[in-house]
């Protein structure tokens, strides 16, 4: 049975490491970015099942990367979880979650199955 794949976009790596074992642990396959440059390539190339995304990010920041992702048919079914720091209201950008920081490592696994649940998935081929 294939496994769920996660892809983090996380700058600060000690957080991104954090992440990667809590979702490890749980069973997901983890993918990495650190930057919002890496994390659209990765999408490109072998798209997740969900990401996890940071707002502020070097080189293309989180809501760039979230409107690109929207902007492809490819993509845009794809469930986004935004883990910040920041206060700003997200609503604009129509992700699946919302988590501020500091998170624990069970609060992160129980968002990613709930934006996991709660996405309508890939739409059916045509």
């Amino acid at each position: 049975m294939r496994r769920t794949k996660v892809l983090i976009v996380e700058d600060n790596d000690d957080l991104r490491n954090l992440f990667r074992t809590a979702l490890a642990l749980d069973g997901f396959e983890v993918h990495e970015a650190s930057n919002g440059i890496d994390a659209l390539r990765r999408i490109d190339s072998d798209p997740p099942d969900v990401v996890v995304l940071d707002i502020h990010l070097p080189l293309v920041d989180g809501i760039a990367v979230r409107a690109e992702i929207a902007a492809h048919a490819s993509t845009r079914h794809l469930p986004v979880l935004i883990v910040t720091g920041s206060a700003a209201n997200f609503d604009a950008l129509d992700v699946a979650c919302v988590i501020r920081k500091p998170v624990s490592p069970t609060e992160l696994v129980k968002a990613v199955r709930k934006c996991l649940a709660a996405s309508p998935g890939p739409p059916p081929p045509t």
